[in-house]
């Protein structure tokens, strides 16, 4: 306590008073865990049925924009309720009041179906200090089982490339732990490097969106791929002009483009097709040359390059929009996006052009959602159905007392929390982590021929 202020010593009267408001902490400390596990089950169900796959890029990043979590604290909750799926005994403790979240949290990080019991009794007998000593010097051990693996994967190191039916390229591979580190540094330092120069130049963006959130982890690593490709033919892996080179090609015809149900080819250079959607979103912010040919294909005007969006305008919508502009993402590395697209007619101009990350600029052009602007000036987004999609989410119906409605809600379940609920067995002997983890854990070695006794109360 600081010295300028006041020792407080509790009356006898007041030692009862702060005892009955320690008991009410407590027991709705349990209360809340219970709700707590709640939650998770729900979170889970939501995530496993995708009810977050409405233009979202993860679960967590539907629970970040929906109820205001932090995404480091979303991912965190997505991550334990998928992990009490397969625990039962840690689950069902937390749904009873008797674990905190804390120790759940850290006890999921290592627990298995094999080992969650033995560590149950650790989050019942120990304070959430000692379970989380207990979970580092478990996970110390498993890193020791992992080094003893290591020759064996060195082995089975593997990267196979082919091509599918439908012209997509599959890649399939197996890289060493410190080669995937060195991998994904790689693909952050070549995103970095193609944002400097873009911000630099004024130049549309071509990145994937940022790994801040790795729910859709798929898509959003094949983007980065691509990039990392095209950082690396830029940077002189390759003698020839890369800019002209390697940057991807797609052949339109312009009925095609400013209507899908016209016939007309839409094509990459190498002839695999596309359609015309993602035709359209390609060349919303893109390099465009116009060429016309003859009836027999030959080809007898070409045009100059222009950009569909040029630099001074695209510095323009970049300072006014920030980022992408669909509801709850704000990711800053973006795509120029015409709301009535250039090849129907619509005019490239500041109201008609708004930023979407790559993610959502697929999203409103072959996914189904809507986008419109406002007269104004606020964007309107749909979902696929025509329902909107807010950019703030509604208020969820609070009742007047939510304490009172909880305990009703556990009684009715048979729930009986009180004051002691998730209080630890602990008796304040002090922990011998080294015997803890001997005991506990299925890898560690003991003497031969030893049988631990009974592991005391922490």
């Amino acid at each position: 306590m600081p010295s300028h202020m006041p020792a407080i010593v509790p009356t006898p009267n007041s030692v009862a008073e702060l005892d009955r408001l320690g008991d009410q902490i407590a027991e709705l400390s349990a209360h809340l865990e219970a709700a707590t596990a709640r939650l998770l089950t729900l979170i889970r169900d939501f995530d496993a049925r995708g009810g977050w796959n409405s233009g979202f890029r993860s679960c967590a990043h539907w629970l970040s924009w929906r109820v205001g979590l932090d995404p480091g604290a979303a991912r965190e909750r997505v991550r334990v309720a998928r992990a009490l799926g397969t625990l039962p005994l840690l689950a069902a403790a937390l749904a009873r009041g008797e674990l905190s979240y804390a120790k759940v949290r850290a006890l999921t990080r290592v627990a298995t179906p094999e080992t969650e019991a033995r560590l149950l009794g650790v989050g019942r007998a120990g304070t959430a200090a000692h379970v989380e000593r207990i979970v580092r010097g478990w996970r110390r051990v498993d890193r020791k089982a992992e080094a003893r693996e290591s020759a064996r994967r060195h082995a089975g190191r593997a990267l196979h490339i082919s091509q599918d039916e439908d012209g997509m390229m599959v890649l399939r591979g197996r890289l060493e732990p410190e080669v995937g580190a060195l991998v994904m540094r790689a693909l952050e330092a070549a995103r970095d490097t193609l944002y400097r120069k873009e911000r630099a130049a004024g130049a549309p963006a071509a990145t994937a969106d940022p790994a801040a959130d790795r729910p859709t982890r798929a898509q959003q690593q094949a983007d980065a791929l691509a990039l990392l490709a095209e950082s690396a033919l830029h940077h002189g892996l390759d003698p020839g002009a890369p800019g002209e080179r390697y940057q991807v090609v797609v052949h339109v015809d312009a009925a095609a483009l400013a209507d899908a149900d016209e016939p007309g080819q839409c094509v990459l250079e190498e002839g695999e097709g596309v359609s015309a959607e993602t035709s359209r979103r390609l060349a919303c912010d893109a390099g465009r040359v116009v060429m016309r040919h003859e009836p027999d294909g030959r080809v007898v005007e070409i045009g100059a390059r222009t950009r569909t969006i040029p630099p001074a305008l695209r510095r323009a919508l970049q300072h006014r929009d920030r980022g992408c502009r669909f509801p709850g993402c704000g990711v800053r590395v973006a795509e120029g996006h015409h709301l009535h697209h250039w090849a129907q007619g619509g005019p490239t101009t500041l109201s008609n052009l708004a930023l979407l990350c790559r993610r959502h600029h697929r999203a409103v052009h072959e996914e189904g959602y809507g986008m419109e602007r406002q007269p104004d000036g606020v964007l309107r987004f749909r979902r696929p159905d025509g329902r909107l999609l807010p950019d703030v989410p509604p208020l969820p119906a609070v009742p007047a007392d939510p304490v009172h409605a909880l305990r009703v809600r556990h009684e009715a379940l048979g729930l009986r929390l009180h004051p002691r609920t998730a209080c630890p067995g602990w008796l304040g002997e002090r922990l011998d982590l080294g015997w803890a983890i001997d005991v506990l854990h299925p890898l560690a070695t003991r003497a031969v021929g030893s049988s631990p006794s009974p592991a005391p109360a922490m």
